[in-house]
């Protein structure tokens, strides 16, 4: 069994990959160190009262949203089996849609990070044990997001999250022609949002699309690049397996519709994954190559300011899995989600009190200004994101 790996606060920086030299070393950007240091020893207090507090009432959280989607696609199935009307197809997609979103996010994404491993009969979440309901996999994802997009985030050359393939999500990315079809390849990667994590947290991307050093893999070993393939080749089928070929062949001659219904639930979760996920990150703040953090302390404010939250209402929020909560989560990348929400304002207050940005506006206004950036990224003439 693979051990799960997940970097919360680290106070040095070490080589992932023994190939790469190191750059010159830049201290990460603080005006004034007490202050710096006085915000980390909040955040601190902060994380050690909550975690002593986890218990009885967060396991039971995640198990009511985890019956909750397990009721939504018995549903969704169901009414798509039977339905012969639009209502019913529609009601039946649509609660196949939350069924896949909740699944994606408020239950696996924060369970691959290990938020439920140490909560009571919570065993089925933990994450060296548990089964995404997604085209990605799991010990692929763990190493590319837990270990290095939340240790790196949004510095360059070590984070892979800024550097998608033809996607430019920074201006610290090397810009190339493709680059010009941005923000139209944004929009399309929308509707294959699922396959295109799959595709780059398991280094596929490495392996087709970039040459030189990879960002996700370790190395380029042709034993490296198997085993790479193998990872995603195997749940990449089988997921998709399952949802257009399975589900709508045990429909008989209702194959068509019900192939219809996943592929739109499919691509709604994958839509509405990908217009909070782009919103987390792009915009904020990112840090040029070789950034360190000097200590603890600094670690935490460049992972809220390489951050933004977005208001929206809690059963949305619950449909995010708290990403609308990014700052909190990348600061605690290990509470659950319930948590997150919680501690939010208490959060903000301790950024306000210690010169730290707190970034955050309506989910509306930030996916207009992250379009916005979209556009400007596409020029080579984008600038990197700063205080």
């Amino acid at each position: 069994m693979e051990q799960q790996v997940t970097i919360e606060a680290p106070t040095t920086r070490k080589q992932v990959s023994g190939s790469e030299s190191e750059p010159e070393r830049v201290t990460a950007p603080s005006s004034d160190d007490e202050r710096i240091a006085a915000f980390g020893r909040a955040i601190d207090a902060l994380r050690r009262e909550v975690e002593a507090s986890l218990g009885e009432k967060d396991a039971q959280y995640i198990k009511r949203i985890a019956a909750l989607s397990r009721g939504l696609e018995i549903a969704g199935r169901g009414l798509l089996q039977i339905s012969f009307e639009p209502v019913g197809f529609g009601l039946g997609t649509a609660a196949l849609w939350a069924h896949k979103s909740l699944e994606l996010m408020e239950i696996g994404h924060l369970a691959l990070h290990g938020a439920f491993d140490n909560l009571p009969e919570t065993d089925r979440f933990h994450a060296d044990r548990f089964a995404w309901k997604a085209p990605i996999d799991e010990a692929s994802w763990r190493r590319e997001h837990n270990l290095l997009h939340h240790q790196f985030t949004n510095i360059e050359g070590k984070d892979p999250d800024i550097d998608f393939g033809v996607l430019r999500l920074s201006a610290r990315t090397p810009y190339q022609l493709v680059h010009a079809l941005q923000p139209i390849s944004n929009v399309v990667s929308f509707f294959f949002f699922g396959s295109a994590l799959a595709l780059h947290a398991s280094g596929m991307l490495d392996i087709y699309l970039r040459s030189g050093e990879p960002d996700v893999l370790p190395d380029r070993k042709p034993e490296t690049v198997k085993k790479a393939q193998r990872a995603f080749a195997k749940k990449f089928l089988r997921h998709y397996g399952k949802e257009y070929v399975l589900f709508p062949l045990l429909a008989g001659p209702f194959f068509p519709k019900v192939l219809l219904g996943n592929i739109l639930s499919e691509v709604g979760r994958d839509a509405f994954a990908a217009a909070i996920i782009y919103c987390g990150h792009v915009g904020a703040r990112d840090y040029p190559r070789g950034t360190e953090p000097k200590t603890r302390a600094h670690w935490y404010a460049m992972q809220a300011e390489g951050a933004r939250d977005v208001e929206v209402p809690k059963p949305v929020s619950i449909l995010m899995g708290a990403l609308d909560r990014q700052i909190e989560h990348h600061l605690f990348p290990r509470l659950p989600p319930n948590r997150l929400r919680e501690i939010a304002p208490r959060v903000r207050a301790i950024c306000d009190a210690h010169g730290v940005r707190y970034k955050s506006d309506s989910w509306p206004k930030t996916l207009r200004s992250v379009f916005g950036q979209l556009r400007s990224l596409a020029s080579g003439k984008a600038k990197p994101a700063a205080a």
